[in-house]
């Protein structure tokens, strides 16, 4: 699995890529390098047009991001999902925690505007 982080200063945005499998033993380094990016009033996307797969793991890491980063005041939104990976995301009820777009740019767009 890669972690790509991409700072934007001016609007306090941070895109994080990521690319690969989100199991049980990749989970746990993903969440060790987003959790500090979830400060006061942060805005987080994370794009995951890479992942071919997402565990239950994986889910369970993006519900802890997404309370930490609602303890703070912050926003969260997914890029890119993989069909296979919205689908079961839809079926379990997690999509309605998070802002989800088709693409990055869709997603700064519309972490912009709310």
């Amino acid at each position: 699995m890669s972690i790509e982080v991409e700072a934007f200063p001016r609007d306090g945005t941070t895109v994080v890529a990521v690319a690969g499998e989100i199991d049980g033993s990749s989970a746990p380094s993903l969440h060790d390098k987003i959790l500090p990016l979830l400060q006061a009033d942060c805005a987080v996307v994370l794009d995951l047009a890479g992942v071919s797969y997402m565990s239950s793991a994986g889910l369970r890491m993006l519900l802890l991001l997404y309370r930490k980063a609602t303890a703070n005041h912050g926003r969260v939104a997914l890029a890119g999902l993989a069909e296979s990976i919205r689908d079961t995301m839809e079926i379990t009820g997690f999509l309605k925690f998070f802002t989800v777009a088709s693409s990055v740019e869709e997603a700064l767009a519309t972490l912009k505007e709310g």
